[in-house]
């Protein structure tokens, strides 16, 4: 996917100070819906192109600052944060599966157990 320019005011509404911001969130959502289909697919060039993208897309917001957020934008900010989250746990899904995985294939265990125990580090 590729960014689209955020300045550019969208066709069916006025042109107002919250319409680049508006603009760029939208193309947010569609990049953390790529990067949700990539992450289902594990396909590893798309999720490192949506890191990139959602990299750029970030650094847009940032310089747009807080004054131009209307209704629809806090709409877009809203889903976008539920989707970067159910991403994220999707990440860390995969991660702990991969760890498990390498576990079961090397023959060890955890370095570190979680309980009520401190926390040793075990020796070979």
């Amino acid at each position: 996917m590729t960014i689209q320019n955020a300045a550019r005011p969208e066709a069916g509404h006025p042109a107002d100070s919250a319409a680049p911001m508006r603009e760029t969130l939208r193309q947010m959502l569609a990049v953390l819906q790529e990067e949700r289909h990539a992450l289902a697919g594990l396909d590893l060039d798309l999720i490192m192109g949506c890191a990139a993208n959602k990299s750029v897309l970030c650094g847009t917001l940032a310089e747009a600052g807080n004054d131009n957020i209307d209704e629809e934008c806090r709409g877009l900010l809203d889903a976008a944060r539920r989707l970067n989250e159910a991403n994220r746990r999707v990440r860390n899904l995969i991660a702990a599966n991969v760890s498990s995985r390498l576990d079961a294939l090397t023959g060890t265990t955890p370095l570190y157990r979680a309980g009520p125990q401190a926390h040793r580090l075990r020796t070979a």
